[in-house]
C-alpha cells in the first residue's frame, strides 16, 4: 500500500491510493499536466494510473479530471447529482455514475461512498478496502456526522481534513461573510473539530494520518501536526502523521503486506 497528497489546499487537491495493484486518484483539482509533474516526482506516469474518483463539483476538486480521463482513457467514479452540475467536464468515455452511499468494486477494491456536508450539490467521502487494509477520505467537510465516523473506523490510513485554526480564522483577512460560509455546517472543519473526529475513529491498527485541505491564511503546518502529534501521545499509540502541501507532493506512507 503507498498513499500520497499529491496536492491539498484550496488551489488544488488530489491523493493517490495504491493497493492490490491498483492505482486510483481520489479528485483531481490541478491541471492534468502539474498531476503528472507530480506523479513523476514519485516515479509514476499518467499511464500508470487506472481511475478517478471524485467527491464534489468544486473546481479545486475536479480542475484536471477530464483533460487526465481522456488522455490515459480513465474510468471516472462519481456521483450522478455531482456529474449534471459539471457541464464543462466535457465527454468521458468511461464514466461510472453512482448515488451516494452506495458501495461498488473496482478490480480488487472495495470503494464505499457516504455523504458529507459542505456548500455543494451532493458530495461525498470515500473508504477504499483491499486485502492490505482500508482508507478513509475525508476532507470539505461543514460538520462530522455520526454516518462520518461509523465509515471512517477501523481504517489503516486516514486523509481527514484540518482545515483552519479557528482563532486565525477570525482574526485573519477574510471578509465576514466567507468566515461564516467556513465556519458553517456546510464549510470547513477547523483543527479542533478534526482532533474530534479523529477521537471516535481512532484505533490501535491506525498506521497513517493525513492532515488535509489546510489553509495557507488561517493555519500553520506546524501547529496543525503538533497538535495531532500531541493527541495521538495521549490516545498511547503514534501513527505516522503526514501533513499535506499545497505546492508539492506530501511524504508517502508506505504499508508492509498485512
Amino acid at each position: 500500500m503507498r498513499v500520497c497528497l499529491l496536492a491539498s489546499g484550496s488551489r488544488g487537491n488530489s491523493a493517490l491510493i495504491e493497493a492490490d495493484n491498483c492505482r486510483i486518484l481520489v479528485d483531481a483539482g490541478l491541471s492534468g499536466r502539474e498531476i503528472e509533474k507530480r506523479l513523476a516526482s514519485l516515479e509514476l506516469a499518467g499511464e500508470d494510473l487506472d481511475a478517478i474518483l471524485v467527491t464534489h463539483e468544486h473546481h479545486d476538486h475536479v480542475g484536471g479530471v477530464g483533460p487526465l480521463a481522456r488522455r490515459f482513457d480513465l474510468p471516472v467514479y462519481i456521483d450522478q447529482q455531482t456529474h449534471a452540475a459539471l457541464p464543462k467536464l466535457g465527454k468521458i468515455a468511461r464514466l461510472e455514475l453512482f448515488d451516494a452511499g452506495d458501495t461498488f468494486s473496482f478490480r480488487d477494491l472495495e470503494i464505499s461512498s457516504f455523504s458529507t456536508t459542505h456548500d455543494a450539490i451532493n458530495p461525498v467521502g470515500y473508504v477504499i478496502e483491499s486485502d492490505e487494509g482500508k482508507v478513509g477520505y475525508a476532507t470539505d467537510l461543514g460538520m462530522s456526522t455520526r454516518l462520518v465516523s461509523d465509515q471512517l473506523k477501523a481504517c489503516r490510513v486516514l486523509i481527514l481534513e484540518a482545515n483552519h485554526d479557528e482563532q486565525m480564522l477570525l482574526d485573519g483577512p477574510y471578509p465576514w461573510p466567507l468566515k461564516q460560509r467556513i465556519r458553517s455546517r456546510h464549510g470547513h472543519l477547523s483543527n479542533n473539530e478534526s482532533r474530534r473526529l479523529l477521537e471516535d475513529v481512532n484505533w490501535s491498527g491506525l498506521e497513517a494520518l493525513f492532515l488535509a485541505h489546510l489553509s495557507e491564511e488561517n493555519n500553520c503546518p506546524d501547529l496543525v501536526a503538533e497538535t495531532f502529534r500531541q493527541f495521538m501521545l495521549q490516545s498511547g499509540h503514534t501513527p505516522e502523521i503526514i501533513v499535506g502541501r499545497q505546492h508539492q507532493a506530501s511524504s508517502c506512507f508506505v504499508g508492509a503486506l498485512l
